[in-house]
């Protein structure tokens, strides 16, 4: 699931290179992945509105639903988080 999130953010952005997914157990087959991008590219794995990263999670909660367990997906929003402080 790590690496379906990676491929996807990768596609979407202009430096994939900056792309990295961080995976964090929460126990009872229950998982977070953390997807880290560049300041600057955020939007265009969230898409207007919220669309992109809604259709990526959907897509997300597809797979993980067949292996039996439970996803989410974030995306930490820096710029946002600075302006707010």
């Amino acid at each position: 699931m790590k690496e379906f999130i990676e491929f996807i953010a990768k596609n979407l952005v202009d430096n994939p290179d900056a792309v990295r997914v961080e995976e964090v157990d929460e126990g009872e087959n229950k998982i977070k992945f953390i997807l880290h991008v560049q300041d600057n590219e955020t939007g265009k794995v969230i898409g207007k509105m919220g669309r992109t990263a809604k259709a990526i999670r959907t897509l997300l909660s597809a797979v993980a639903s067949k292996q039996g367990k439970r996803a989410s997906m974030e995306i930490p929003d820096k710029i946002k988080k600075e302006s707010t402080e």
